[in-house]
């Protein structure tokens, strides 16, 4: 039966003109969960469906949403994440609901006070369909809208379809593991700033080990990348979020994200966003920039101020991988002082502890900060190997 539904999809793929043949150059780059549609669309078929989607869930140049309605699919409504559907959002903004103009489908922020589905929001649904693009971080918030998501889905009995994408940050895992007393929307379960998953296999991991409230389990299927390893090398053809906008930021964002707690500008608001690092005190590094309002980074901070820093525009990112060193550089020219961390509470909470800026603080060295988060690491590697589906 199942390879008659597939038979189908192909001819309705044929007459609806989606179908596009793929070069044998093709074929061997990964093929991400949305991209098999005959593996999920037999799930679907006859079910009322919500997505959880933004810019990113894109077949080709068409959105999910657009190929799923021109196969018949009955798409009920929309849920968006941080950034929002068209994903043009200020990173923090409140996003409100509304309506798509191109399918007339309402939209269902999950931004702000209203990051979890409500029973309301899933009335009538069958099956959500969680279609994102993530970049392998703690603190990258659209994992923790997964982890909402399913607790939602699991709490209506809503079946939980994950297409599941490659991870541009899963050929490594770094950082302290999250403590629970620092659990925020930057960071809901006890995994590392680096967690090395994929958004399916994290959400097996959430589901495995019990991280949704009370213990409850998601009725959940994952759709895996086909052809594809965490070490490989991966290229985002379209960006996550509009701060991140090419390779380069995604590769350096877990090293740099942790100055959003401090008074070190790492490039919001002019053209290279998370691909430099600089501040207002004169002399510091040997390039300047200015940060200025743009869309994605209307207030920037240091709105308006030259910077003095470094160009990491063509810095090695594989190389690099999680590093403390532009950090300990920056705090360490501007005295070593309390005052470095313009907010400590979020710098704590991206860090997942408030160990790494006591550190610091102290005196201690990069090295002595990372063999303290050596044994937390040892242990979620043990239960990280046990939600692998890439090798």
């Amino acid at each position: 039966m199942h390879r008659i539904y597939k038979l189908l999809i192909l001819l309705l793929f044929f007459s609806n003109g989606l179908f596009v043949p793929m070069s044998l150059a093709q074929s061997t780059k990964a093929i991400p969960g949305d991209q098999q549609i005959a593996e999920y669309l037999p799930m679907i078929f006859d079910k009322r469906i919500a997505l959880v989607v933004n810019h990113t869930s894109v077949l080709g140049k068409t959105h999910l949403a657009d190929t799923l309605l021109s196969l018949k699919v009955p798409i009920k409504k929309i849920f968006a994440p941080e950034h929002g559907f068209r994903g043009t959002a200020d990173a923090g903004a409140h996003i409100d609901n509304g309506k798509d103009e191109k399918t007339g489908l309402p939209i269902i922020s999950l931004y702000g006070s209203h990051k979890k589905p409500t029973k309301a929001d899933l009335e009538g649904i069958d099956v959500m369909i969680f279609d994102i693009q993530d970049v392998g971080t703690r603190f990258y918030t659209y994992s923790s809208t997964l982890h909402y998501v399913m607790e939602a889905c699991a709490e209506n009995s809503v079946k939980l379809i994950i297409l599941d994408r490659p991870n541009p940050n899963g050929h490594y895992v770094d950082g302290p593991v999250l403590e629970k007393e620092f659990a925020s929307f930057v960071g809901l379960n006890p995994i590392p700033v680096v967690h090395g998953c994929s958004l399916g296999e994290l959400a097996k991991m959430i589901n495995g080990e019990a991280w949704l409230d009370r213990g409850i389990q998601c009725d959940l299927t994952v759709i895996p990348v086909k052809k594809y390893k965490h070490s490989d090398k991966v290229h985002i053809s379209v960006a996550p979020s509009p701060n991140l906008p090419n390779d380069q930021a995604i590769g350096l964002y877990p090293s740099l994200c942790l100055f959003e707690g401090t008074n070190v500008s790492i490039g919001r608001g002019t053209s290279t966003q998370f691909q430099v690092a600089g501040t207002n005190v004169e002399g510091l590094g040997n390039y300047t920039f200015t940060p200025m309002p743009m869309p994605g980074a209307m207030d920037p901070p240091l709105k308006g101020k030259l910077c003095y820093g470094f160009d990491l525009t063509q810095a090695d990112t594989r190389d690099l991988g999680f590093s403390l060193k532009y950090l300990f550089y920056f705090f360490e020219k501007m005295g070593k002082k309390e005052s470095f961390f313009t907010s400590p509470a979020f710098f704590d909470k991206l860090a997942g502890t408030n160990e790494l800026r006591k550190m610091m603080l102290e005196g201690k060295s990069e090295k002595e900060i990372r063999a303290s988060w050596q044994e937390g690491l040892k242990e979620y590697k043990k239960v990280r190997e046990k939600y692998l589906i890439y090798r």
